[in-house]
């Protein structure tokens, strides 16, 4: 699939300079079409029956295949979830943590990570790594730890400044297990889990997918208990009786996803190019060089797709004048900060409005 070919997937592009996967990825056309034909179907011919059921569990299986690809793991290790808020519940709850346990993160997490730690009982310690760049943010986590801590919970790009946190150096040089907030790097940037205990996944962002998809990865599904069972993490159920969970990470699974949302994330998984992480790479240089000229740029170089500066003036003013001249950015609110999203649909042309508008 040629550059050309990729970008005329997405009709948004025709309008607009669509520089906000962070928050929602563009829809493909592909994609809208694979959700409007299965709702069709339902209209059409009922959600019931022996075909239909093998169907939704033909995709369910098929998705998580997709998903342990893009992790580098198996499928035997991913659970269907709604949203990385999800995955992040469902973690946070199984472990069964308590006032004396701690829980290092940081003060630059999104609260679908930071709700979750704070709700979980345990006492939190909160790095600060707001401003640092990715090496001194590592020391300043690493800082946090004392010999009650039971869990790391951080992003693997922080969604204010895009850094990009060695994760895996976190779990070799603690030992400590690690909850991974994958919101700004699955689609973004490649990921190998390795030895991590805890990944999620946002369907919606980089990946382009619908909402209320996403993904969690579980290295040991023993070593977690199931807090929020839904139907489809019991191997058996006697009404009255015994429930079995699935013997992997199947038993994590919370509840429904629709046919058409997993439809819908496969077909968007399977539309992304296999050049599109050196080209978010190159855009989101380009990005940061041609915004230095005009505005403080807050991300460093060399991270994922997420480049965030200081621009002149209100925050929120900024994007939503910036929308009125076409170019989709986020205000990051709290902060004095816009953040642009350049993903492997992004043109040069794309970039030089924003840097124009400005």
């Amino acid at each position: 699939m040629t550059f050309d070919e990729a970008r005329a997937l997405f009709p948004v592009l025709e309008r607009v300079a669509y520089l906000n996967a962070g928050t929602f990825g563009p829809l493909a056309r592909p994609t809208a079409d694979a959700i409007a034909e299965q709702l069709a179907h339902d209209v059409a011919l009922g959600r019931s029956g022996k075909a239909y059921i093998e169907a939704m569990q033909a995709a369910r299986a098929a998705l998580r295949e997709m998903i342990a690809e893009l992790l580098a793991t198996t499928s035997e290790h991913v659970a269907l979830t709604s949203s990385t808020t999800d995955g992040c519940n469902i973690v946070l709850g199984g472990l069964g943590l308590r006032p004396e346990d701690e829980v290092v993160t940081t003060d630059a997490e999104h609260f679908g990570l930071a709700g979750p730690v704070f709700a979980s009982g345990a006492t939190v310690r909160v790095a600060q790594v707001h401003e640092l760049g990715p090496e001194e943010a590592l020391d300043a986590i690493l800082a946090e730890i004392t010999p009650r801590t039971r869990l790391l919970a951080v992003s693997h790009v922080l969604w204010t400044t895009g850094i990009v946190l060695d994760v895996h150096a976190l779990r070799e040089r603690t030992g400590l297990p690690v909850l991974v907030d994958g919101a700004q790097s699955v689609g973004a940037v490649p990921v190998d889990v390795g030895a991590l205990d805890f990944y999620t996944v946002s369907g919606q962002k980089w990946l382009c997918g619908p909402e209320s998809t996403g993904a969690l990865y579980v290295a040991d599904a023993d070593a977690l208990r199931v807090a929020r069972p839904g139907y489809f993490a019991q191997r058996s159920f006697e009404p009255g009786g015994r429930y079995v969970p699935r013997p992997d990470a199947q038993r994590f699974e919370p509840g429904w996803v629709s046919v058409g949302a997993l439809k819908g994330l496969a077909t968007a998984i399977g539309l992304a190019p296999n050049w599109r992480f050196e080209r978010i790479r190159e855009t989101a240089s380009y990005c940061r060089d041609a915004l230095e000229k005009r505005v403080t740029v807050v991300t460093p170089g060399d991270q994922a797709g997420l480049v965030t500066f200081r621009p002149d003036g209100e925050p929120d003013e900024v994007a939503v004048r910036l929308l009125e001249r076409g170019v989709v950015v986020r205000s990051l609110p709290g902060t004095p900060w816009v953040r642009a999203s350049c993903g492997w649909w992004t043109t040069d042309e794309d970039v030089e409005r924003l840097a124009g508008a400005l």
